[in-house]
């Protein structure tokens, strides 16, 4: 049996997805719906049973969870870089991450847990993936040290070397129609592109980046899962790993894929940038994914104008999830 915590929410949904495309169907899906419309990422996939994320942990708390288990792949947590909460996130994120971890460990269970790109904050120290500069990192969002505390409880408790955290980067593409103002660009631009024609972009508040010229390491969803499965599958892996494309591509190159998978002629409108982020803004992200090719993932990664028009092409206009159709 595989486990699968946050297994309806967006790269959860997919790695879902990618392991029935694998022929794995023994799966337990954790999450907690609420009343957002999550549920219906769960609809096309097939796994064997669903708990609530506070039944789930009481069931391992107190060993009453039957059944074999390959691996937990601890996807759920609150992604929202502006929960203002501290004490949510930390319960949510590190408290929670550090149960299942303990858990996982006593019973050798495989454990892969989800971190973030926003551990790295400013980027002012790199985006290295090496384990010994994770003291170094100083996020910018208590979203980002949330995941933090994690990828350092696990160094200091010497456990590194026997669970894999996955460092995604801006990862879009279906399943995330859910996700309100975390939802990436892509899809907010193409619901702005039907709607008035154009896209609004930031304008830049650094002298050495143009407007438009901020630049991220974007991923399509399916790449993610994929390299996710990969470390389920491959236990020698371990370690802190960055997940993402490598390659670093303004948000105006972004703009235009977007429009050039519309047949649209590119027209982009500067905003400002509301004053609470400007502080805490990323103006460039790139992943190192050295390790993540030392380690056996040997699959190419999805060019972006490619993963932009599969999105648009053979989701966005139905609405379709993945597993639909």
């Amino acid at each position: 049996m595989l486990i699968v915590t946050g297994g309806a929410g967006f790269i959860g949904s997919a790695v879902v997805h990618r392991l029935n495309e694998l022929g794995r169907e023994d799966i337990l899906v954790v999450d907690h719906l609420g009343a957002s419309e999550k549920w219906k990422n769960l609809a096309p996939l097939r796994f064997m049973d669903y708990l609530e994320k506070d039944a789930f942990l009481n069931a391992i708390t107190h060993e009453r969870l039957d059944g074999e288990i390959d691996a937990i792949i601890h996807l759920g947590a609150c992604s929202s870089t502006t929960e203002q909460d501290a004490t949510y996130l930390v319960r949510n994120n590190f408290d929670y991450s550090r149960q299942l971890a303990s858990y996982a460990l006593r019973r050798e269970i495989r454990f892969v847990y989800a971190s973030s790109a926003a551990t790295y904050g400013d980027g002012s120290v790199g985006f290295s993936d090496n384990e010994a500069e994770l003291p170094l990192l100083r996020p910018l969002t208590m979203y980002g040290y949330s995941k933090h505390l994690f990828d350092l409880w696990a160094l200091r408790a010497g456990i590194l070397d026997r669970i894999a955290g996955l460092k995604y980067f801006n990862v879009f593409g279906p399943n995330e129609y859910h996700k309100g103002e975390m939802r990436s660009l892509i899809l907010k631009a193409y619901e702005q592109i039907h709607s008035t024609g154009y896209v609004k972009l930031f304008r830049s508040y650094r002298p050495e980046y143009a407007d438009g010229e901020q630049v991220r390491d974007f991923l399509y969803v399916k790449d993610a899962a994929d390299m996710t499965v990969h470390f389920v599958n491959t236990p020698t892996a371990n370690g802190i790993f960055n997940i993402g494309s490598g390659m670093a591509t303004s948000w105006n190159s972004l703009a235009a894929a977007i429009f050039a998978a519309l047949d649209m002629p590119v027209r982009i409108e500067y905003i400002d940038m509301p004053d609470q982020i400007r502080p805490k803004y990323q103006y460039f992200t790139c992943a190192d994914i050295t390790k993540l090719r030392e380690c056996g993932y040997a699959e190419a990664v999805t060019p972006l104008g490619e993963a932009v028009a599969d999105y648009a092409g053979n989701y966005l206009d139905d609405g379709k999830r993945l597993g639909d159709g």
